[in-house]
């Protein structure tokens, strides 16, 4: 066998083991799991995450029952991030990330860093990436949202409430 062959082999036998490597470590992440609701940043990360797993039941929970347009019942929040759906970008290609939180008394801002990775064929892919703010409240000693950049609908804080 001539050596040019072996290489040929050994370059092959090498892409072969990295993608091999890549599969297993994407295949051994873990789930991500719910955090605790004590501190702001475990509620806007568990509310992010209800909204990814679809769990619309929880993620009602988080809200601010005081919201001006707080939907009615979990049929109506449903249908808000139904009508509203590209403000809830819960797809798998995208990950959400607690950056930092600002306390100020009973008042919360957690910023969010949202990324989102896109392919645009065999070989091309791209990043991108946007940071977004939620504000909760701690309400009768439970931190609650009261408004966010994203994640959220508009008319959840309207007087008028949600339209349909």
């Amino acid at each position: 066998m001539r050596s040019s062959d072996k290489f040929l082999i050994a370059i092959v036998a090498g892409v072969i083991l990295l993608i091999g490597i890549a599969f297993t470590v994407v295949l051994l992440q873990p789930e991500p799991t719910y955090q605790s609701e004590d501190t702001p940043e475990g509620v806007a990360h568990n509310y992010l995450l209800a909204l990814q797993k679809e769990d619309y039941d929880r993620a009602y929970t988080y809200l601010s029952e005081t919201l001006p347009g707080y939907p009615k019942d979990l049929s109506e929040f449903t249908q808000s991030i139904e009508r509203y759906s590209w403000n809830f970008q819960t797809r798998a290609d995208t990950t959400l990330t607690i950056d930092s939180v600002e306390l100020n008394g009973s008042h919360a801002t957690v910023t969010v860093r949202e990324n989102r990775f896109h392919e645009r064929g065999l070989f091309e892919s791209s990043q991108g990436i946007s940071i977004f703010g939620m504000h909760l409240l701690l309400d009768q000693g439970k931190w609650v949202i009261t408004d966010s950049d994203d994640y959220f609908v508009w008319c959840w804080g309207s007087e008028t409430g949600c339209q349909y």
